[in-house]
């Protein structure tokens, strides 16, 4: 399995785009978000991933620069389904409350030529906490995260034995750890680092800082560690400065991607 990521940056970010990513095997591809515009256009392109080759996305929430790519998404494979140049369906996956969303943004935004595929080939499979569905052949179940800002879900990926889990752009709720224990491999936002917590102020915006997130992934006994929805001040030092900061809490493997890398999971 192919983990690209297609954002790293927080809400207001401009230098990178906005947190989302994909998880791909044997040509078909996952997105998880779509960012805040059309740029996830742009970043598909550049990372060779075909609007043909997905079939699965999921929303994690309502916010702008997790869920207005999707209108865009919806507008472009759309388009091709009327070309004839798509082949199934797209599944659209979030939680129940965020069907009407998407489709009254869609509705708002794009021709009625597009929507007409709604419940016929653009499928919106709504999520209650807990939910198992399979996708890219994986099992893949998905749980509320608790958020105290606006309802959002995450979810837990089997990849041949190996647990991959996702927890939103929020910190890990212990209310979830029957679904995060035992994870391979955790993606958990990092606002920025701890000695520039007065700087950014993420408590505020109910997020966590580097130092943080590592004592939490080192306190489940997670191998490896992603951190993302930073701040963008530091974005040709974020690796490094990242990194100096977390290895003094967390021992695993731990990345601090750029938009557009790739690894191996």
């Amino acid at each position: 399995m192919k983990l690209t990521i297609l954002g790293t940056g927080n809400a207001t970010v401009t230098e990178c785009y906005n947190t989302c990513f994909a998880l791909s095997e044997e040509g078909k591809h996952f997105l998880v978000d779509c960012g805040g515009g059309n740029r996830i256009l742009k970043v598909l392109k550049e990372t060779k991933i075909s609007l043909e080759d997905v079939h699965d996305i999921f929303i994690t929430h309502e916010h702008a620069d997790h869920i207005l790519g999707i209108v865009w998404m919806i507008r472009l494979i759309g388009t091709k389904m009327n070309q004839g140049n798509y082949e199934g369906n797209l599944r659209i996956y979030c939680h129940s409350d965020l069907v009407n969303t998407i489709q009254t943004l869609s509705k708002l935004t794009t021709q009625k030529k597009v929507c007409k595929h709604f419940d016929k080939r653009i499928l919106f499979i709504p999520l209650e906490h807990g939910d198992q569905h399979t996708i890219l052949g994986k099992k893949v179940t998905f749980f509320d995260i608790m958020s105290t800002k606006a309802k959002q879900y995450g979810f837990t990926m089997n990849i041949d034995g190996k647990k991959f889990t996702c927890v939103g752009d929020e910190p890990y709720n212990e209310a979830d750890y029957e679904f995060v224990k035992g994870s391979d491999w955790l993606m958990h936002e990092a606002f920025c680092l701890f000695g520039e917590a007065d700087k950014f102020k993420p408590y505020e915006k109910h997020h966590s800082t580097v130092k943080e997130a590592c004592q939490l992934a080192e306190q489940l006994q997670i191998p490896n560690l992603v951190l993302y929805h930073t701040e963008e001040t530091h974005l040709k030092e974020r690796k490094e400065l990242y990194t100096a900061e977390g290895v003094q809490y967390y021992h695993g493997n731990l990345y601090v991607p750029d938009d557009l890398e790739v690894f191996e999971v």
